[in-house]
């Protein structure tokens, strides 16, 4: 099985299992009056949709290049994730405010018990889930399972958080302070969204840097530590390179200025250097466009 089946085979079955989750939040929250397990049904609900077009990406991104898409399909990943981390922010705000409304409203009274078995039975399945993607994923690397298995992370962790939350509140119902179970649902909520909120930014954020085609750092670093290597090494006049990251794809264009000398060298010696800097710099599991240029003339860099 290839990465690419691999990963879509990951992708399919996460998408089974949220719509399950989905349906189950939703139903238990309205059963039991809980306004966190809704969050968490309406959270796995659109984890299902960003899923689903991750998926459909996925199988974009395994066909060949065409005459539209001449540099590939990559761009399409970030874009997910830019989306998927926005709606996510999105609906954390959202339901951080409703919270807010809720306990300024005086709480509100839970049926614990479909409230604990809910959370119970979904935590074990999400953890499970979490791992066992985890451990597929140390197999193919892939953004996009990466970000399904943090997605799962979170809703395990919601549900055991949840799970906790309830039975604080089924015990504080046995105790003089009784009322203030009326305010644990909402008062969870208010915690796992803090929690939670940072995650599904700095996704959107890393995202839209490589829409927009920002060069990261550390590979602006590894390709400028090679070249002045390698200007020392074989004496070019200078150099000028661009390079980003898009997705698992890495575009990485470099022009070098030599003098009429080592221009009489031939294609042969050019095609060394060439190898010198592909081996260096890797070739990201053939994900690299890449081109290195040699001119006398520095107008063409």
């Amino acid at each position: 099985m290839n990465i690419m089946t691999a990963e879509q085979a990951i992708l399919k079955r996460s998408i089974r299992f949220t719509i399950i989750l989905a349906s189950l939040g939703i139903s238990f929250g309205l059963v039991s009056g809980s306004l966190a397990i809704v969050f968490d049904g309406m959270f796995s609900a659109v984890d299902a949709g960003m899923c689903s077009l991750a998926f459909l990406v996925s199988k974009i991104l395994a066909q060949p290049d065409n005459r539209k898409f001449q540099y590939g399909f990559w761009h399409l990943e970030p874009l997910v994730l830019a989306f998927n981390g926005s709606i996510l922010t999105f609906i954390c705000i959202y339901a951080f405010i409703g919270a807010i409304l809720d306990i300024m409203a005086g709480g509100r009274d839970l049926t614990l018990g479909f409230a604990m078995i809910y959370s119970a039975a979904v935590s074990f399945m999400a953890f499970w889930i979490y791992a066992k993607h985890k451990r597929l994923n140390r197999k193919i690397e892939s953004d996009l399972v990466a970000l399904d298995t943090q997605s799962w992370f979170m809703a395990a962790s919601i549900s055991a958080s949840l799970l906790v939350a309830f039975t604080l509140a089924l015990i504080l119902q046995q105790t003089q302070y009784a009322y203030l179970s009326r305010y644990m649902d909402s008062g969870v909520l208010l915690v796992l969204i803090v929690w939670l909120i940072p995650k599904p930014i700095k996704m959107a954020t890393a995202a839209i840097k490589e829409v927009l085609q920002m060069t990261p750092e550390s590979l602006n670093n590894s390709v400028t530590s090679l070249m002045e290597r390698l200007k020392l090494g074989y004496g070019f006049k200078h150099y000028r390179f661009y390079a980003t990251q898009i997705g698992r794809g890495m575009f990485i264009e470099i022009h070098v200025v030599v003098d009429g000398e080592l221009a009489q060298k031939g294609v042969a010696y050019f095609d060394e250097i060439r190898q010198a800097i592909s081996d260096e710099l890797g070739d990201n599991d053939g994900e690299m466009w890449f081109t290195v240029s040699f001119t006398c003339d520095e107008k063409w860099i």
